[in-house]
C-alpha cells in the first residue's frame, strides 16, 4: 500500500543495513535471515524477509532467494545513510492506528484503531504541519464512508489526527458515542447542553447527542487525498 513506502530509511531499516555490513566484514559472508532476526530484536523472520523486501526494492540490497544467505549489500551503508539523511530529517513517520467511519455511526471492537499492524507508516512533510503540532503525538486514521465529501474528506483518504479531549465549534472531530460504542468523523457543535455532529454531505442528517455521551478522540489536522491507490 502507499502509505507503507518511505522516501528514507526507517531506524529497523539502518539497523539491518548496519548488520549486515558488520556481520559480512567479519565473517567475509551475509548473515541468514535468522541471524538478521536475533541481532535486530525482530519478532520473526517474515518481518525480516518483509523489511528485506523493501531495501530490495530501494535498491540497498541484492537477493537470491534460492541461497540461504544470498544478500549483498549495493553500496555502504554509510553512503546510503548519508544519500536519505536529508530527506528523513524532513519527514515524519506518523502511526496508521485503524479506520474512523465517516457516515452512519457503527459499531466499532476495540482492536479498530490498532487495525493496521505495527510498521503501517505515512510519511508527511513537516512543513505541512502546523508548527505548532509537530511535537504532538500524532496518528492517522484511514477514513471509511462519504459523509464528509463537501469537506473534501472522501472514502479511503487518510486523516492526520492530534489527541483531544475538547472542541470548539465547528472543529472536525473523531469521537466516540459511549451510549451506543460507535465511533464517526463529523464537525463538532455544542448547542443548549447537548452535541450536533454535523456531516459534511446534505444527503446526511445531523447526529444529535447528549453531551455526557459524547467523547472526543481527537481532532483533524490534515488530510491526504489518496487516489488509486497513490498518496496526493
Amino acid at each position: 500500500m502507499a502509505r507503507k513506502k518511505r522516501k528514507g530509511l526507517s531506524d529497523r531499516q539502518k539497523r539491518i543495513l548496519e548488520f549486515i555490513e558488520v556481520f559480512q566484514r567479519e565473517n567475509g559472508y551475509p548473515p541468514s535471515i535468522r541471524e538478521i532476526r536475533d541481532q535486530t530484536e525482530i519478532t520473526s523472520t517474515s518481518v525480516v524477509n518483509y523489511y528485506l523486501v523493501q531495501l530490495q526494492e530501494m535498491g540497498y540490497i541484492e537477493r537470491d532467494e534460492h541461497v540461504s544467505r544470498g544478500i549483498r549489500l549495493l553500496q555502504p551503508i554509510t553512503q546510503a545513510i548519508h544519500e536519505v539523511s536529508q530527506t528523513v530529517s524532513e519527514l515524519l513517520q506518523i502511526p496508521v492506528l485503524g479506520r474512523i467511519v465517516a457516515g452512519s455511526p457503527v459499531p466499532v471492537p476495540a482492536s479498530d484503531f490498532s487495525y493496521f499492524d505495527a510498521e503501517s507508516m505515512v510519511d508527511v512533510a513537516s512543513s505541512l504541519l502546523p508548527s505548532n503540532e509537530l511535537n504532538s503525538q500524532l496518528y492517522a486514521l484511514e477514513v471509511q464512508g462519504d459523509s464528509m465529501i463537501d469537506a473534501m474528506v472522501y472514502d479511503g483518504d487518510i486523516v492526520i489526527m492530534k489527541p483531544a479531549q475538547e472542541a470548539h465549534n465547528g472543529e472536525m472531530v473523531a469521537v466516540w458515542l459511549k451510549d451506543k460504542e460507535e465511533t464517526t468523523l463529523k464537525y463538532f457543535y455544542q448547542e443548549n447542553g447537548r452535541v450536533r455532529l454535523q456531516p459534511a454531505n446534505p444527503n446526511m442528517q445531523p447526529i444529535y447527542k447528549e453531551a455526557s455521551n459524547v467523547e472526543i478522540q481527537g481532532k483533524v489536522v490534515m488530510v491526504i487525498r489518496q487516489v488509486k491507490g497513490k498518496i496526493l
